[in-house]
């Protein structure tokens, strides 16, 4: 009987900025882990209050506890590089096998890295694997709703994304918030270096979805904290608010979906780990991007084409929002 393996080593990516009113909590979230890390990999970025310090007194204290502590590994930038950057420079330093992303402000279930690491075992091949959120409020007590509730996560989705269809998801929209996930480091290096036009968390997702190496899980494993010092995050799915997205300027956003999109069409081109469908299916979704970002200004203009892109589907297979984003086309003033 041969012996069992030895669990990967697990390192936790902690961004912090400012975050001195919300750290001590997930940090006590991190060290209480009944599989705790390896590595505590916090990258804080130019914060002018006492995060760095906090980070310190918890970590020590901690250690002189006598309870299993993680190496520290603690990255301080003197000019800001932005949430995207960051998380970037906080991965990179990072030397498990296993990677969990981690906010500042939000509180983890003491058995989630545990779960997680249970997930990849038995999901050989996996690379990204994230999960839904209990939502709280600033006191830590339940806001009501999950945070796949807030992005309105459809069955379809969810159904698409267990069959091992998830890059025919996320071409259209990101479900993946990095809070909730937990990446490979062979995953990781096939998605460095991050382009800047994106988000961290929606890059590594597409990424892992493109390589049919993305899954979800159902089971809430953090505690997401919604307030209003979030730097990023979900927005409430109010009528109100997809109104006032419809009928909102467009600004750059037609012209910076087209951007991402041919970064990541030509990014996958060279992949030889990513499927010919799927490489396809990333130009296809740039060339749709650019026909939008091309929309003529006047409104009576945009009438035929967005007709012509309508009927042939593509946003249904290509847009966020399908048949709202028909409407945000023909209504948006420029």
């Amino acid at each position: 009987m041969t012996d069992a393996a030895p669990a990967p080593a697990i390192s936790v990516a902690l961004c912090t900025y400012n975050g001195a009113r919300f750290i001590r909590r997930q940090l006590a979230g991190i060290l209480a882990q009944t599989l705790p890390p390896a590595q505590l990999v916090v990258s804080d970025d130019a914060s002018a209050d006492d995060t760095v310090s906090i980070v310190e007194q918890e970590l020590a204290a901690h250690r002189a506890s006598g309870a299993p502590t993680p190496e520290l590994v603690l990255l301080r930038n003197e000019t800001a590089l932005g949430v995207t950057a960051n998380f970037e420079q906080a991965l990179r330093a990072c030397t498990g096998e296993l990677i969990a992303l981690s906010d500042q402000d939000d509180e983890w279930e003491p058995d989630k890295l545990e779960r997680m690491a249970a997930y990849f075992a038995q999901r050989p091949g996996l690379g990204f694997l994230h999960t839904d959120a209990t939502l709280i409020d600033d006191d830590g007590l339940p806001a009501g709703g999950t945070l796949f509730g807030v992005l309105e996560v459809t069955d379809e989705e969810r159904a698409a994304v267990h069959s091992g269809h998830a890059f025919d998801v996320f071409v259209r929209r990101n479900l993946a918030t990095g809070a909730t996930a937990m990446v490979t480091a062979d995953l990781l290096r096939s998605a460095l270096p991050f382009p800047a036009e994106w988000v961290h968390d929606e890059w590594l997702a597409v990424q892992a979805a493109a390589r049919g190496r993305l899954e979800l899980s159902e089971r809430p494993l953090t505690r997401y904290r919604r307030h209003d010092e979030n730097q990023i995050g979900a927005g409430d799915p109010t009528l109100r608010h997809k109104i006032g997205r419809v009928l909102g300027r467009r600004g750059d956003r037609n012209r910076m979906l087209a951007v991402r999109s041919r970064i990541l069409s030509e990014r996958l081109a060279g992949a030889a780990d990513v499927s010919w469908e799927n490489r396809t299916l990333a130009e296809e979704k740039a060339l749709f991007e650019a026909e939008r970002a091309a929309l003529p200004i006047s409104r009576p203009a945009r009438v035929s084409r967005v007709i012509r892109l309508a009927r042939g589907g593509r946003y249904g297979r290509f847009a966020s929002r399908g048949r709202l984003d028909v409407l945000r086309d023909l209504l948006q003033p420029a």
